[in-house]
This record gives C-alpha cells, structure tokens and sequence, in this order.
C-alpha cells in the first residue's frame, strides 16, 4: 500500500477560519442517525487571510448544504477523500450542513456508534468528523448547543455537555433535549449519550457555595456498584478546590458508564463517558487495585476540566500539555488519599515497565512529537507517564508554593485559549524568574537518560566526592543528545542511617539535610565537606527524574540502603537492585549452562522485611515484589526469554524454601479480621498476604495448593478470590481447571469480572496456553469487538506473558499478527496498540528476531491497512 500522509509539527498553520457557535440537531433512528449542524464562521485575524474553507469529513452521507440560507450548488464544494472544501466563503456567515451516519455499524467506536443499545460519543482525538463536516482541530474552541431528538422507550435519557435548557414530548413516543454549554471547546471534547439508563444523583457544594448536580449513568443491574465512582468524584472536586483552587464551572457533572470504549474514559465537558471498567465496583466483584484505578481515573477526568478543557491543546504534538499534566495531578490526588510512598513506586513500575521499553523501541518519540501518520497512536506511556514526570521535576525544581504560583499564572493567562507546552513552562518561569530553557529539552529530546553516579570519601580532609554524568541513547530520528536539565534529589547517610548535613564546597553553613542538585552539564563534580564518617549516599529520592541510574553501590551498600533509607524509594530501589543482581547473575549461569547461585544476602534481606511489625503492609508487599519478565527483559542487550524465566523462578522459588515458614507466619499474620474495608491498612494487609501466597504457590507443594484453595473458596471479596485463583491457574495442578470453571459459573454474567477470567487464563505460563487463547476466542463470552475482551485475551497474552508469547515455534507471533490483521479491519486504534507487542522484536535471539521481522512484513502487506497499524509495523520495521 501507499504510505499515509506524514503530519509535521513544523508545518502547523493556524486556521482559516473560527467557529464562534456550533448548533447540532441528532434525529436518532435505529438503522441511522440524521444530523443537522449549524455553523456561525468568522475569518481567523491570526490566519492566512480569505480563501477556501477545508472541513473534514469522515463515513457520512451529505445531504445538505447551505451558505447564510442559500444551498450551495455543485461547483461551489467539492468532497475529496476525508474533507469537504467550499471553493470561496465570505469573511463571515453560517454554514448549514445535513449528514446521515450509520453508529449502529461504527465499529471503530470513533464518533457516534453504539454500545449495548445505547448511543455514545467518542471524538477524541479526531472522532467528530465521523458525525459531521467540521473543522475538527483542537484550536477552533466555539459555543456548542446541542438537541436530540429520540424514541423515548428505546431512549429515554438524552445527555449532552453543558447545562440543560429545556426537554419536552414530540408525539409519535418520540422526544427531545437541548443542552448549551457556555463555555467555548474544540470539536473532540463534544459528546452525546442516548440510551435507557439508570442514574445515580448526588449534589457537591463548592467552595463558593454553589450546589452542583452529580449524576452517573449505568445500566440498570449496576446500581450497587456506583457508590465508589460517587464518593471518588466529590473526593477529587475537593482535592482540586484545596490543591489547585480550580472551582467546578457548570450546574451539573455527568458520568456515563459504557462497555465498549477504547480508551479507559473522556473528560468531555460536563459529560465525561467512561469505560465501565473505571466506574463499577463493589467487594464482591472488584479488586483493591480496581477501586484504586476508579478513583484515579475518576479524578483523572475530573482534573480535564481545567487542565484539558477551559485550556486546551493548540495541536495534537501538544497533548501531553493536558495529559502528562492532568496525570501528575491524579497521581498527586492519589498520593494523598493513600500512602504517597506507595504510589510514588506505584506509578514508578509503570513507567519503567511501560515508557522506558517505549523510549529503547522503534516508536520512541519526544514528549512533544515532531511528526506523526496516526494521532491515536501517540496516546503513548511518553505523552503520558513521562508527561507527568516532566511536570513532576518543575515542582521538584520550583518546590510545591514555586509550582502553584506558576500554575495559578497558568490558569490566568490562558483561561479559554488553546495553546503549547513552551506556553505552560513559560508561566512556570515567568512566575518564579526562573530559567527552564535548557529543560524545555525535555519536551524535544527522546530516549531515556542514563546517569552515572560515582563517589569517593576522603577521611583526611572530611570531604565527599560526587561526580554526576549523564547521556542518553539515540532514538529514530535523533542520533545525537544534548545534556538535559536533570534534578537529583540526594542525601547522604551515617552508618546509623540518619541524614547527614549538606554542606558544599564553598558554602558558609550546611544547607539542609537533603537537597535537589541541578545536573546540567555532561558530566558535573560536586563536593561535600565537614562530614565526620563515609556516608553512603542516597540518590534520586523520589525518583526525581526518569532516567536510569547506574551508581557505584556494593552489595554492602544496598543491603544497607534496603535497611535504612528513610527514603521509601531508595529503600525498595536497593532491593529491586539486589533482586536485579541476583537474577541477571542467574542467566548468565543458565546460557552457561551452570548450576545457578543463590543470594543469601537477599534472603537475609527479605526475612527481616518479613518480620518488621513497622512497615507498612502495603510497602513491605511492594518490597517483596521482584521485577517483572518484562522490566528485566528491557534490561539485556539481546533477550533471553528462557534464561530470565528460569533465573527468576530460581530466585522466588529459593526464597519460598529458605524462608517458608516466615512466609506462612506473614500470611496468617494479615489475614482479614472481619468485613471487608477500603481502609489503607486493610488493602495493605491483603497486599501484603497476597504477596506471600505467591511465594509459597512457587513451592508447588500439595498444601501450598490447599492453602491457595482454601482462600479461593472462603474469599469473601474479589481481590483475596483473583489472587488465589490466579495462583492456581498458573500452575498445573489438578484442581487449576476446577477452580476456573467454578469461577466462570459464579461470574458469567458479570462481563467485567469475566475480564478478569480471561487474562488469567491468557498470561499463565504453562504449556499449551496459546491453545487455551484460541479456544477462549470461541467462548460465548468473549466479543472481538469489545476492546475489553481483545486486552483481556490478547493483549494479556502478546503483553503479559513472554514464555507463551514468544515460544520459540513463533507460534505466538502468528496468533497476534492474525488479531492485528482481523481488528485491522474492525478497530483500528485496538490492532495497532496490539501490534506494539511487536516494538522490541529487534532485541530478540536471530530465530525470533525473524520470525517476529516475518509477522511484521505480512502485516505491512496487508491490503487497506489502516494508517493506525501501517505506521506502527513500518516504524517498527523501519
């Protein structure tokens, strides 16, 4: 196939013309929809002066076209490919446009489309001009108006942003709704909702005394499950008042709840649509995690309105502007409803499994891209995640009253305006007289830096040596780095593990007991005096900047930092470095051929984590944790699937046996007493509980599996239930299929439980799983075209499980690349986030550097290949 167009940020050109208001009449039908939209165009003063208007348009039907009352004959428009063009339009006017669309066949779930017999929206990035000719960019902000008119039995809620003005019957069982919005947004916040749905309502009073309407949408059998999502939203309208002094601007917030979605949820305005995923809960059917990724995501979308929609993003290379900023602001809200240390790692794991393998892959990009063939394909952990971290180091920098004068300059200056990420790091400087020019490198420069750290400590003259260098590899497009703007948060430690004061060379007093040190240059040396021991120092505490940190720490030195850190990362870092150790020590064994060593410092280690009645139970479970196939993987030069495999079996498997019945004492130690409760304690102990089955189930031991039983079939709570289960499943024992039948038959009609059956039957690491895979495909409950059950099934399996998914056979390729293409067809944004299963393929042994090259080249030689999956197999490729 042809290649796609490229889009370059380098050729951005403001619009021709703006759209002050937008009126929309739906007549929704069941075989179509019929949409009437009104537009009210002015020239552009900052545009390229009169000429032709362009509106894209994408699967529609015109029906009707009008220029200030008069239809525009055919010489006068002309419809090429995906947009519409009127030759000559005046420097003012109303455009009248009449489209038909067809939600019931978008499978593609962009626009209009429907989802259990209901009709929703999805417009970000680029989906409104599936339901109407439009300029669909985020830099033209109008007035929307909005009326729908539908059968009333069939869909007796009609939803759409803003406020409510007036309802009323049409005859014939039909009726209507007008909702305005008062507040000007670009066309991809725009969303409408119709359907028979139940509503959930609750009132939030603002800190100015106003009293807001809450209201949640669900389908009838999913009322009980609404009161987490509820109780998250006023939480996080609070936070935002007391955090950020962002007030709430409308009458009425509206969440819907819906099956089919690719995203997880949109923050349109006043209307957010949610995955279902991220509003229903309760005990019974939701994991800890589940309710902890509710309120995030809750408050994620929540957060949009300000950071997202009263300012909004000038093009699609600025999205991290509102994502990576509305991310550090869940993940702050989240910090402070629970344990900021265990978010903190939290949110670090995700970010090192996720962003750092994007940034070593072939679709490593920049956290403000320069070009892209598909916006949906940079919905990316970089945007994102490292987005986020990017924000998290200008308060790092500024420190926390820094950042909220330059977030109140922010919201000041830009209230209403679509703009750039110089323009929110401009007001962070403009606010603080600071300097951010070397740092907006951030935002141009790919690729995940490396910083080395060595040291020295000189007894004669008191003195600490700290030399700090950095570089970061080259990426696809951007072969040589300049130094970055780097902070590294650092303390150094007493042999007692008490922070030391910090003291410069040239420097009159000591500054502190930690301190924020500036690498700026390649290579920086910096000098502590008056330090009457060796410290051990402590570095980047907090994870002060994504980047990779290879410090010059022995075995000693680890052990040590695992013991005392006060800092709650540093801590659990030392043990991710000794586990690190211990397992990459191990493959080398296995390629060997030798018999593989154990760390009995490690298990020393973990046995007075054990013991500790102090930690935290959530972050003693985070301490335990060993790093992922994955993560380790991201780690070798050349990947060796087996070898990581078994060194990392070895080392659980070892730990289980030295420290059994420690394990044994910590499990019964923090089983539940009484109900369930969402407390933190309570989360942590069933973390923490978890933690140690997983070990004991390593011995394969008969009544290590009757322990995993007994909870399985005593849990009174999904998270106790899935973490039983998913020890049974993952092992060939022979009550595994027993267990999952059982559980199939308590939870088939709950679809998002079953999402939950799926991925643990897809990411068990035993022979024979990918017949398993297939032959789910053909159960009952799974749907192809439900993006949940495609992530449940198959991206659990392409994702979640490397000794299935890259079985030497190369099977497991064969099997991806065949969704990829089937989706290719049905939901393009689905296949090609599937595809990046592919991304490392390079990294691999030759045999499955060739066979994954292989699956790739059949999928680029698809015939009508989506531009989604065409730029992530030729990138990949490339």
């Amino acid at each position: 196939m042809s290649a796609p167009n490229t889009i370059f940020l380098k050729d951005y050109q403001p619009p021709r013309y703006l759209v002050e208001t937008l009126r929309l009449d739906f007549d929704l039908h069941e075989t179509h929809a019929d949409v009437r939209a009104r537009l009210v165009l002015r020239l552009n003063p900052q545009g390229q002066g009169p000429g032709p208007l362009v509106l894209n348009g994408q699967d529609m039907e015109l029906r009707g076209l009008r220029l200030d009352g008069r239809a525009l004959n055919a010489h006068e428009y002309a419809i090429t490919g995906d947009t519409l063009t009127l030759s000559e339009m005046p420097e003012s006017g109303e455009l009248e446009i009449e489209t038909r669309i067809r939600p019931q066949e978008n499978t593609a779930l962009e626009g209009l489309y429907q989802s259990g017999g209901n009709f929703c929206t999805q417009c970000e990035a680029e989906g409104f001009r599936r339901i109407s000719y439009y300029p669909d960019r985020p830099d033209v902000m109008a007035r929307f108006s909005t009326r729908i008119e539908a059968d009333k039995a069939r869909y007796p809620v009609l939803l759409s942003n803003g406020n409510l003005v007036e309802a009323g019957e049409l005859g014939n069982g039909r009726h209507f709704a007008l909702w305005e919005d008062p507040f000007p947004k670009p066309s991809y916040l725009f969303a409408l909702v119709a359907g028979n749905l139940a509503q959930v309502a609750d009132t939030f009073t603002t800190r100015s005394g106003r009293e807001v309407a809450l209201h949640i949408y669900v389908q009838q059998k999913n009322l009980d499950k609404v009161e987490h999502a509820m109780r998250s939203l006023k939480l996080a309208m609070r936070w935002d008042e007391e955090r950020f002094g962002r007030e709430y601007d409308l009458d009425i917030f509206q969440i819907v709840a819906v099956d089919d979605f690719n995203m997880g949820a949109m923050e349109n305005k006043g209307l957010n649509i949610f995955n279902s995923k991220y509003v229903l809960a309760k005990a019974e059917t939701a994991t800890d995690g589940d309710f902890e990724g509710i309120e995030s995501v809750i408050g994620h979308e929540y957060f949009h309105n300000w950071t997202g929609n009263r300012i909004t993003c000038r093009d699609w290379f600025q999205l991290s502007l509102k994502e990576g900023l509305t991310v550090f602001r869940d993940q702050e809200f989240s910090a402070d409803m629970g344990s900021r240390a265990v978010r903190r790692i939290q949110d670090v794991r995700a970010l090192r499994s996720m962003q750092f393998a994007e940034d070593a892959g072939p679709m490593a990009h920049p956290v403000r891209p320069e070009s892209y063939i598909e916006i949906n394909n940079f919905y990316t952990a970089t945007v994102y995640e490292k987005g986020a971290e990017v924000i998290r180091m200008i308060l790092t920098l500024l420190g926390r009253e820094g950042f909220r004068r330059g977030m109140d300059l922010y919201f000041a200056r830009h209230d209403g305006q679509a703009v750039t990420t110089d323009d929110f790091v401009t007001a962070m400087a403009d606010a603080n007289e600071a300097d951010f020019g070397q740092f907006q490198r951030w935002y141009r420069q790919a690729g995940t830096p490396e910083v080395s750290a060595n040291w020295q400590y000189d007894a004669e003259n008191r003195t600490f040596t700290l030399t700090l260098s950095q570089r970061t590899p080259a990426t696809p497009g951007q072969p040589d780095k300049l130094p970055l703007h780097i902070p590294i948060a650092m303390a150094l430690l007493d042999p007692s593990g008490r922070e030391m004061p910090l003291q410069l060379e040239g420097e009159e007093t000591p500054a502190g007991t930690s301190r924020v040190l500036e690498l700026r240059e390649a290579a920086q040396t910096f000098r502590f005096v008056n330090l009457a021991q060796p410290p051990v120092p402590s570095l980047l505490r907090g994870f002060s900047a994504p980047v990779r940190l290879a410090a010059e720490y022995t075995d000693q030195d680890l052990v040590f930092l695992l013991a005392h850190d006060p800092d709650a990362f540093c801590r659990w870092e030392a043990g991710q470095q000794m586990a690190i150790k211990a397992i990459l020590s191990g493959i080398q064994d296995f390629r060997a051929g030798r018999r593989l060593a154990f760390n009995e410092a490690l298990a020393d280690a973990v046995g007075r984590i054990l013991v500790d009645d102090e930690l935290d139970p959530a972050f003693a479970a985070l301490l335990l944790a060993l790093p992922s196939e994955t993560y380790l993987a991201d780690l070798l030069d050349v990947v060796d699937v087996e070898g990581i495999h078994v060194a990392r079996e070895f080392l659980r498997q070892g730990l289980a046996m030295r420290l059994k019945d420690v394990f044994l004492a910590a499990y019964r130690r923090n089983s539940d007493q009484g109900p369930y409760s969402l407390d933190p304690e309570a989360v942590g102990r069933r973390a923490l509980r978890n933690a140690a089955l997983s070990y004991l189930m390593s011995l394969e031991e008969p009544d290590m599996t009757d322990l995993a039983l007994g909870q399985y079939q005593r849990a009174d709570n999904m998270t106790d239930s899935m973490a039983a289960l998913g020890q049974l499943a993952h092992r060939d024992s022979p009550v595994r299929r027993e267990a999952l039948d059982d559980f199939y038959a308590r939870w088939r009609e709950d679809a998002l439980v079953l999402d939950k059956w799926f991925a643990i039957q897809a990411t068990a690491p035993l022979p024979g799983v990918l017949d398993e895979v297939r032959q789910l495909m053909q159960h009952p409950a799974f749907e192809i075209r439900n993006p949940n059950k495609v992530r449940a099934l198959i991206g659990s399996f392409a994702r979640g499980n490397p000794t299935g998914f890259h079985d030497a056979s190369g099977e497991g390729y064969a099997f991806v690349a065949d969704q990829v293409i089937h989706l290719n067809a049905l939901n393009p944004q689905i296949a090609a986030r599937l595809l990046g299963a592919f991304n490392a393929w390079r990294r691999y042994d030759p045999q499955r550097r060739a066979l994954m090259q292989a699956q790739l080249e059949r999928i680029l030689q698809t015939p009508a290949l989506s531009p989604d999956v065409y730029e992530v197999a030729s990138k990949s490729l490339a």
